[in-house]
C-alpha cells in the first residue's frame, strides 16, 4: 500500500515581522485617523482631558533581520498626545547580511504638542538595527522625545561584543534644523564604550530633547535631577538638551524619570511598570 505524502516546499528565508501604525490625534482628546496593521498595535488607556495617551504595542515580542517596522503620528492644532511603548523593544540577533528597520515620522502641528517616550532599545549580542525618527515642528509646537539605548542585560551577565548599529534622528522646525544626529556603529561595542574618552563602561544612555518656551526655565530644575554622568544645555533659546550616561537601564531610569517628570509633568504609567 502506498500512501500519498504532502510535501512542504523549505522556505528560502524565515518568516519575518512586519508592522505599522498611522494616528492622528485632534484637539479635545478626538481620534481625527487611525490605522494600524500586522505586528504594530496601538491601545488608548485613557484621556485626562488634556492629553491623549497612546501606547505602541510590539506584537512580535521584538526584531530581528529583517523585521521592519514604520509609525507615523500627526498631531492637529491645539491636541496633545503622549506617544510611549508598551515595554522595552528588543533587538535580537540577526542573521548574517539582515537588518532590522525602525522607521518613525512624527509631525506637530501649530499649537500643539507631543510627547514621544518609547521605552529603552534593548541591543542584544549580534543584533543590526537601522533606526530612523523624523520629527517636523511648526511655530508654536511643542515636543519632547526621549530614546534610550542599553546594550544587554547587565543583571544577566550579557555583553555586546557583535552590535551593527545606524541610528538617525532629525528634528526641523518649519524646515529648519534643531537637531540632527547620527550614531553609525560596527563591532564590539562593549569595548568601544569602555574606553574613559568614550563611556567609561556605561552600558546604558539616554537623549532627551525638548522644544518648549518653558524651557529656559527648567533647565537648573532638569540639572539637579541629573547624575555626574549627565548634562543639560539650552542650545538654543526654547530648546533644552539633555544627555545621561548610566551603566544600565535601572540606574538610567532612576535619574531620568525626575527629568522627565519636570519636562512634562508627568510619565506614562507603563513607565512604572
Amino acid at each position: 500500500m502506498v500512501t500519498a505524502q504532502r510535501i512542504i516546499p523549505h522556505p528560502t528565508s524565515p518568516p519575518r515581522a512586519e508592522g505599522s501604525v498611522m494616528l492622528c490625534a485632534a484637539k479635545g482628546g478626538r481620534l481625527k485617523r487611525l490605522r494600524q496593521s500586522a505586528s504594530l498595535k496601538v491601545l488608548f488607556p485613557r484621556f485626562d482631558g488634556i492629553a491623549m495617551h497612546a501606547i505602541l504595542i510590539n506584537t512580535a515580542g521584538g526584531a530581528t533581520g529583517g523585521d521592519r517596522f514604520h509609525v507615523e503620528a500627526e498631531v492637529t492644532e491645539g491636541a496633545h498626545l503622549v506617544l510611549s511603548t508598551q515595554a522595552a523593544e528588543r533587538a535580537y540577533r540577526a542573521q548574517s547580511g539582515e537588518t532590522a528597520n525602525f522607521r518613525n515620522r512624527l509631525s506637530v502641528r501649530r499649537n500643539a504638542r507631543l510627547d514621544w517616550l518609547p521605552q529603552e532599545m534593548l541591543l542584544y549580542d549580534g543584533a543590526a538595527l537601522d533606526r530612523r525618527l523624523d520629527v517636523d515642528l511648526r511655530d508654536g509646537s511643542e515636543f519632547v522625545m526621549c530614546e534610550m539605548l542599553v546594550l544587554g542585560r547587565t543583571a544577566m551577565g550579557e555583553v555586546v561584543r557583535d552590535l551593527h548599529l545606524k541610528d538617525r534622528i532629525e528634528i526641523r522646525r518649519n524646515g529648519m534644523p534643531l537637531l540632527i544626529e547620527q550614531i553609525r556603529f560596527e563591532g564590539n561595542a562593549a569595548d568601544h564604550l569602555s574606553h574613559r574618552t568614550m563611556a567609561n563602561g556605561a552600558g546604558a544612555m539616554a537623549l532627551v530633547f525638548a522644544v518648549s518656551d518653558r524651557a529656559e526655565a527648567l533647565v537648573e530644575p532638569v540639572r539637579q535631577s541629573l547624575p555626574g554622568t549627565g548634562g543639560a544645555s539650552l542650545i538654543q533659546p526654547g530648546v533644552l538638551a539633555v544627555r545621561i550616561l548610566a551603566a544600565d537601564s535601572f540606574l538610567l531610569r532612576q535619574c531620568l524619570i525626575p527629568a522627565l517628570i519636570h519636562l512634562c509633568g508627568d510619565i506614562p504609567k507603563t513607565w512604572r511598570i
